[in-house]
């Protein structure tokens, strides 16, 4: 059968040694860093010596790095780190302000890296689109090859591992979207609050500005209340009022929100797959976290593959 649709799967988590070793996971899929991986005290140590190095080398060209994560993708910082490490000039404009520009630019830059150290495309474990994308381990696993080649001697730390969420693209035939939430459910359940995790901080960036958090997935969106809240954020809804209930108090009222909340998706083509309202009012934790994950697969990789600049400190 052809495949039917694409659906964003969450293989979660695998734990991962960075990247002394070179057992870190191959790139060429996003992964997502949940905040304990990022809190890590060995893995905060690994990016504070890389960006240590990385600034006392481009002290002379007044360049400061702040943030492993999103002063690297546009190829400047690697361009002048890489021209100092390896004593030669790159042919590659200096300025990119497009992203069209800024991208070509990497592929120059990582073009020239990977001859230097000695490796094709296929055998790294980065790639154009993972820096360029702002993936932290692919660009961790870049510097650290850099490090390991120009600086052998720095004192990176042993024994890093974090546990990641791959984000990946997968066609599906004849397999729904469902099945693979009962699958999940089913044969992984210590996955699920992984899931979980990453939802909840996707939902609590999104609700920061209305002054709302989320911390139980399972409980908070049964009234539908935070839920079309969400949705207007993310879809740039304006509900009025009078159309639901703030605060519901009945279950019908409960209903009716989440009803709407599910009618709007429908209409944005958010969920190719039936959702019981009922379902959600009653707390079905893998219910809701099929809607949710509908939002959630729209909107990260949305924001993940704009590839909009932030800009570069200087």
């Amino acid at each position: 059968m052809e495949p039917e649709a694409i659906y964003n799967l969450l293989q979660l988590p695998k734990a991962v040694d960075l990247p002394v070793e070179e057992e870190l996971l191959q790139g060429g899929k996003k992964k997502y860093l949940p905040p304990t991986s990022r809190k890590d005290p060995k893995f905060e140590e690994l990016q504070k010596v890389l960006m240590e190095w990385i600034n006392a080398t481009l002290l002379p060209e007044h360049i400061v790095v702040r943030s492993l994560e999103e002063d690297m993708f546009d190829g400047l910082i690697l361009h002048h780190l890489f021209q100092k490490l390896a004593a030669l000039k790159l042919e590659a404009q200096d300025i990119a302000l497009t992203a069209a520009s800024q991208r070509h630019k990497l592929e120059v830059v990582l073009e020239a890296v990977n001859r230097s150290l000695q490796l094709q495309e296929p055998q790294a474990k980065w790639s154009v689109d993972t820096i360029f994308n702002k993936d932290l381990l692919a660009t961790l696993h870049l510097l650290v090859a850099l490090a390991k080649r120009f600086q052998p001697n720095l004192p990176l730390p042993t024994g890093v591992q974090v546990e990641v969420i791959t984000i990946e693209v997968v066609f599906i035939g004849s397999v729904s979207a469902e099945d693979v939430f009962d699958e999940l459910f089913k044969l992984a359940p210590e996955k699920v609050n992984a899931v979980k995790q990453a939802i909840v901080s996707f939902v609590n960036q999104k609700l920061d500005s209305l002054g709302l958090s989320v911390q139980n997935l399972d409980t908070q969106f049964a009234d539908g209340v935070i839920l079309l809240l969400l949705i207007g954020q993310l879809e740039g809804f304006f509900l009025h009022l009078k159309e639901f209930y703030l605060t519901p108090n009945s279950p019908a009222e409960m209903l009716h929100n989440v009803t709407l909340a599910l009618e709007l998706m429908k209409d944005e083509g958010l969920l190719s797959y039936p959702i019981s309202p009922e379902d959600i009012v009653n707390k079905d934790a893998k219910s809701t976290l099929r809607v949710l994950y509908s939002l959630f697969c729209k909107h990260k990789l949305k924001v993940n593959m704009d590839g909009t600049p932030r800009g570069t400190p200087s």
